[in-house]
Protein backbone atom coordinates (compact mmCIF):
# COMPACT_ATOMS: atom_id res chain seq x y z
CA UNK A 1 0.00 0.00 0.00
CA UNK A 2 1.67 2.97 -1.13
CA UNK A 3 1.69 5.26 2.00
CA UNK A 4 1.22 9.18 1.90
CA UNK A 5 4.24 11.86 1.88
CA UNK A 6 4.82 15.50 2.66
CA UNK A 7 6.82 17.78 0.78
CA UNK A 8 7.32 20.94 2.39
CA UNK A 9 4.21 21.93 3.07
CA UNK A 10 2.24 19.57 0.95
CA UNK A 11 0.42 16.11 2.21
CA UNK A 12 -0.36 13.77 -0.18
CA UNK A 13 -2.71 10.98 0.13
CA UNK A 14 -2.62 7.10 -1.20
CA UNK A 15 -5.33 5.84 -3.68
CA UNK A 16 -6.94 3.71 -0.79
CA UNK A 17 -8.69 6.38 0.44
CA UNK A 18 -11.67 5.78 2.83
CA UNK A 19 -14.45 4.08 0.86
CA UNK A 20 -17.24 6.21 -0.75
CA UNK A 21 -20.03 4.15 1.43
CA UNK A 22 -18.34 5.31 5.09
CA UNK A 23 -19.20 8.75 6.53
CA UNK A 24 -16.64 10.46 7.76
CA UNK A 25 -15.82 12.79 10.50
CA UNK A 26 -13.83 14.88 12.33
CA UNK A 27 -13.67 16.36 15.59
CA UNK A 28 -11.92 18.24 18.40
CA UNK A 29 -11.96 17.90 21.97
CA UNK A 30 -10.55 20.90 24.71
CA UNK A 31 -7.81 20.71 21.88
CA UNK A 32 -4.89 23.45 23.08
CA UNK A 33 -1.35 24.08 21.64
CA UNK A 34 1.84 25.95 23.68
CA UNK A 35 4.91 27.05 21.58
CA UNK A 36 7.90 28.62 22.94
CA UNK A 37 6.56 28.03 26.65
CA UNK A 38 3.64 29.89 25.77
CA UNK A 39 0.00 28.81 25.31
CA UNK A 40 -1.30 29.63 21.75
CA UNK A 41 -5.27 28.76 22.44
CA UNK A 42 -6.92 26.16 24.48
CA UNK A 43 -10.33 24.07 25.21
CA UNK A 44 -10.80 24.31 21.48
CA UNK A 45 -14.38 22.14 20.48
CA UNK A 46 -15.35 21.54 16.93
CA UNK A 47 -17.64 18.86 15.10
CA UNK A 48 -17.31 18.24 11.09
CA UNK A 49 -19.57 16.07 9.43
CA UNK A 50 -19.12 14.99 5.44
CA UNK A 51 -20.35 17.91 3.04
CA UNK A 52 -18.80 20.64 5.88
CA UNK A 53 -16.24 23.15 5.90
CA UNK A 54 -14.43 25.33 8.81
CA UNK A 55 -13.21 28.63 9.30
CA UNK A 56 -10.33 28.94 10.96
CA UNK A 57 -9.79 32.85 11.95
CA UNK A 58 -7.84 34.94 14.43
CA UNK A 59 -5.42 37.75 14.75
CA UNK A 60 -2.06 37.23 13.49
CA UNK A 61 0.44 34.87 15.73
CA UNK A 62 -2.95 33.11 17.60
CA UNK A 63 -2.08 29.72 16.55
CA UNK A 64 -4.06 29.01 13.28
CA UNK A 65 -1.26 27.11 11.54
CA UNK A 66 -0.39 25.45 14.32
CA UNK A 67 -3.75 24.10 14.56
CA UNK A 68 -4.14 23.26 10.98
CA UNK A 69 -0.33 21.15 11.57
CA UNK A 70 -1.43 19.35 14.66
CA UNK A 71 -5.03 18.11 12.50
CA UNK A 72 -2.52 17.25 9.70
CA UNK A 73 -0.67 15.75 12.27
CA UNK A 74 2.85 17.51 11.21
CA UNK A 75 2.58 18.85 14.96
CA UNK A 76 2.15 17.03 18.07
CA UNK A 77 -1.66 18.00 20.03
CA UNK A 78 -0.31 19.26 23.36
CA UNK A 79 -4.23 19.44 24.88
CA UNK A 80 -7.34 17.60 24.27
CA UNK A 81 -7.86 15.06 20.94
CA UNK A 82 -8.56 14.97 17.31
CA UNK A 83 -10.79 12.22 16.40
CA UNK A 84 -11.41 11.06 12.88
CA UNK A 85 -14.29 8.64 12.52
CA UNK A 86 -14.51 8.80 16.27
CA UNK A 87 -10.87 7.47 16.90
CA UNK A 88 -7.87 9.66 18.05
CA UNK A 89 -5.70 10.38 14.84
CA UNK A 90 -2.60 8.95 16.42
CA UNK A 91 -3.87 6.01 16.67
CA UNK A 92 -4.81 5.33 12.93
CA UNK A 93 -1.28 7.51 11.58
CA UNK A 94 -1.70 5.40 8.27
CA UNK A 95 -5.35 5.45 7.54
CA UNK A 96 -5.71 9.54 8.72
CA UNK A 97 -2.84 10.07 6.15
CA UNK A 98 -4.89 7.91 3.52
CA UNK A 99 -7.79 10.15 3.56
CA UNK A 100 -5.95 13.73 3.72
CA UNK A 101 -4.49 16.27 1.35
CA UNK A 102 -2.84 19.02 2.56
CA UNK A 103 -1.84 22.22 1.60
CA UNK A 104 0.27 25.10 3.01
CA UNK A 105 0.67 28.48 2.54
CA UNK A 106 4.00 27.63 0.45
CA UNK A 107 3.37 25.96 -3.14
CA UNK A 108 5.78 23.31 -2.73
CA UNK A 109 6.28 23.10 -5.98
CA UNK A 110 10.15 21.67 -7.93
CA UNK A 111 11.45 24.91 -9.54
CA UNK A 112 13.24 23.29 -11.60
CA UNK A 113 10.73 20.56 -13.24
CA UNK A 114 7.88 21.40 -15.48
CA UNK A 115 4.44 21.87 -14.61
CA UNK A 116 3.08 18.73 -15.98
CA UNK A 117 6.10 17.01 -14.64
CA UNK A 118 5.26 18.71 -11.04
CA UNK A 119 1.73 17.06 -11.03
CA UNK A 120 3.00 13.82 -12.10
CA UNK A 121 5.09 13.17 -9.37
CA UNK A 122 3.21 14.61 -6.80
CA UNK A 123 0.55 12.42 -8.10
CA UNK A 124 2.63 9.59 -7.78
CA UNK A 125 3.88 10.26 -3.99
CA UNK A 126 0.02 9.44 -2.90
CA UNK A 127 0.30 6.36 -5.21
CA UNK A 128 -1.57 7.76 -8.18
CA UNK A 129 -0.68 7.52 -12.32
CA UNK A 130 -3.05 10.45 -13.32
CA UNK A 131 -3.07 9.93 -17.07
CA UNK A 132 -2.11 12.65 -19.55
CA UNK A 133 -5.27 13.78 -20.38
CA UNK A 134 -6.18 13.92 -16.73
CA UNK A 135 -3.72 16.37 -16.31
CA UNK A 136 -3.87 18.44 -18.84
CA UNK A 137 -7.88 18.71 -18.42
CA UNK A 138 -6.78 19.58 -14.68
CA UNK A 139 -4.42 21.95 -15.85
CA UNK A 140 -7.15 23.75 -18.48
CA UNK A 141 -9.43 24.24 -15.38
CA UNK A 142 -7.00 26.24 -13.90
CA UNK A 143 -6.51 28.41 -16.70
CA UNK A 144 -2.88 26.93 -17.34
CA UNK A 145 -3.68 25.49 -20.78
CA UNK A 146 -0.23 25.78 -22.94
CA UNK A 147 1.86 25.57 -19.56
CA UNK A 148 2.33 21.88 -18.78
CA UNK A 149 6.03 21.82 -20.53
CA UNK A 150 6.64 25.03 -19.19
CA UNK A 151 9.53 25.31 -15.76
CA UNK A 152 7.72 26.09 -12.84
CA UNK A 153 10.93 28.74 -12.26
CA UNK A 154 9.56 30.82 -15.36
CA UNK A 155 6.31 30.79 -13.63
CA UNK A 156 4.49 34.06 -12.36
CA UNK A 157 3.41 33.32 -8.22
CA UNK A 158 -0.22 33.66 -9.47
CA UNK A 159 0.59 31.25 -12.06
CA UNK A 160 2.63 28.86 -8.87
CA UNK A 161 -0.14 29.33 -6.88
CA UNK A 162 -2.18 27.60 -9.54
CA UNK A 163 -0.58 24.76 -10.27
CA UNK A 164 -0.01 24.18 -6.56
CA UNK A 165 -3.87 23.97 -6.00
CA UNK A 166 -4.60 22.01 -9.41
CA UNK A 167 -2.98 19.26 -7.64
CA UNK A 168 -6.59 19.30 -5.27
CA UNK A 169 -8.12 18.42 -8.43
CA UNK A 170 -6.30 14.64 -8.87
CA UNK A 171 -6.17 13.60 -5.06
CA UNK A 172 -8.67 11.27 -3.49
CA UNK A 173 -8.85 12.25 0.01
CA UNK A 174 -11.95 13.00 1.94
CA UNK A 175 -10.51 16.44 3.98
CA UNK A 176 -8.72 19.04 2.59
CA UNK A 177 -7.22 21.05 4.95
CA UNK A 178 -5.90 24.54 3.12
CA UNK A 179 -3.48 27.09 4.63
CA UNK A 180 -4.18 31.05 3.04
CA UNK A 181 -5.47 28.91 -0.37
CA UNK A 182 -6.48 32.07 -1.81
CA UNK A 183 -2.89 33.89 -1.18
CA UNK A 184 -1.70 35.18 -4.57
CA UNK A 185 -4.93 34.29 -6.51
CA UNK A 186 -6.56 36.86 -8.70
CA UNK A 187 -10.37 37.28 -8.35
CA UNK A 188 -11.05 34.56 -11.30
CA UNK A 189 -9.05 31.92 -9.37
CA UNK A 190 -10.68 32.71 -6.05
CA UNK A 191 -14.00 32.32 -7.34
CA UNK A 192 -12.62 28.77 -8.99
CA UNK A 193 -10.96 27.35 -6.12
CA UNK A 194 -14.02 28.06 -4.39
CA UNK A 195 -16.02 26.31 -6.61
CA UNK A 196 -14.15 23.10 -6.57
CA UNK A 197 -13.98 22.90 -2.82
CA UNK A 198 -17.59 23.17 -3.09
CA UNK A 199 -18.04 20.44 -5.74
CA UNK A 200 -15.64 18.36 -3.16
CA UNK A 201 -18.05 19.10 -0.19
CA UNK A 202 -21.18 18.03 -2.25
CA UNK A 203 -19.40 14.82 -2.93
CA UNK A 204 -19.55 13.90 0.95
CA UNK A 205 -15.45 15.69 1.74
CA UNK A 206 -14.80 17.72 4.29
CA UNK A 207 -12.53 21.34 4.50
CA UNK A 208 -10.98 22.74 6.68
CA UNK A 209 -9.36 26.44 5.76
CA UNK A 210 -8.17 29.90 7.46
CA UNK A 211 -7.71 32.76 4.98
CA UNK A 212 -7.23 36.49 5.58
CA UNK A 213 -10.25 35.88 2.82
CA UNK A 214 -13.96 35.67 3.64
CA UNK A 215 -14.84 33.77 0.26
CA UNK A 216 -18.35 31.91 0.40
CA UNK A 217 -17.94 28.41 -0.65
CA UNK A 218 -21.23 27.29 -2.61
CA UNK A 219 -23.78 27.27 -0.71
CA UNK A 220 -22.42 25.65 2.42
CA UNK A 221 -22.34 28.29 4.96
CA UNK A 222 -19.03 27.51 6.89
CA UNK A 223 -18.27 26.51 10.45
CA UNK A 224 -16.61 29.31 12.00
CA UNK A 225 -13.84 29.14 14.55
CA UNK A 226 -12.26 31.90 16.19
CA UNK A 227 -9.46 30.90 17.84
CA UNK A 228 -8.40 33.68 20.96
CA UNK A 229 -5.35 34.23 22.93
CA UNK A 230 -5.39 32.21 25.87
CA UNK A 231 -5.40 33.91 29.29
Amino acid sequence: MAQGRAVDNLTFVSANALPLETTPTLSFSKLGCTKGGRQLFKDVNCELAAGQWLYVTGANGVGKTSLLRMVCGLASVDEGSILWNQTPIQKQPEAYRQDLCYLGHLNALQESMTVDENLSFTAALGGLAPSQLQRQDVLTRFGLRGRSKQLVRHLSQGQKRRVALSRLALSPARLWVLDEPYVAMDEGGIHMLADLIARHLAQGGLAVLTSHQRVPIGDKPAQLLELQAAA
